[in-house]
């Protein structure tokens, strides 16, 4: 985990949390919207546990409300890691 959480980690995950979406998380996906990629605010939530148990960091409401693309829940997700370092 030196590499702090990245898209593959937020792809993988978001499979385990919403199944396949058809989504391949590479690059051009950072700036799409997540209902755009056809996740919901339920999947965003089961993926934040999921993130919140495997990395050992809280994500709070606003901090999910605002992160309305991968690169943003992944920026956040880091954030919280540096602070939790």
């Amino acid at each position: 985990m030196a590499e702090g959480f990245t898209l593959t980690d937020l792809g993988r995950i978001m499979l385990e949390a919403a199944g396949d979406e058809g989504i391949d998380f590479a690059e051009p996906v950072l700036d799409v919207l997540f209902d755009e990629l056809g996740y919901d605010s339920l999947a965003l939530l089961e993926a934040s546990g999921r993130i919140e148990r495997e990395f050992d960091i809280s994500l709070d409401e606003d901090t999910l409300l605002s992160a309305t693309t991968p690169r943003a829940l992944i920026g956040a997700v880091n954030a919280r890691l540096m602070n939790a370092a």
